[in-house]
């Protein structure tokens, strides 16, 4: 699995426009490319000018795949035209999951 998370910054008055402007694309990622299990972009509740980023892949392939699909093109031009000011996003390839709840349904660090 992989993750991409991050955050994409924006003047606090264009979010909401942006982020109504970009539902069309995050559903399309998620009904038509094989492997999106998320694909979130999200405004942050405590910073009004930033986007928080969340996707999923089910592996490398995947991902690279969405790299050159017209969704993820739409998707950077729509961040361009409504003036995003900056983004850091990073990816991380995961080995291990596992629930944050254990059978007596107390959170955990375990991975067993």
């Amino acid at each position: 699995m992989i993750i991409i998370a991050g955050r994409i910054f924006i003047d606090p008055a264009k979010r909401a426009a942006l982020l109504e402007a970009t539902k069309p694309l995050q559903q399309a990622t998620r009904d038509e490319e094989p492997g999106c299990e998320a694909y979130v972009f999200a405004g942050d509740p405590c910073e009004p000018g930033t986007i928080s980023v969340y996707e999923l892949w089910t592996d490398a392939p995947s991902l690279a795949a969405h790299f050159l699909h017209q969704n993820y093109f739409n998707m950077r031009n729509t961040f361009q035209e409504h003036g995003i000011t900056g983004a850091e996003t990073m990816k991380y390839r995961i080995d291990a999951k596992a629930p944050v709840y254990n059978s007596q349904r107390i959170a955990t660090t375990d991975f067993d």
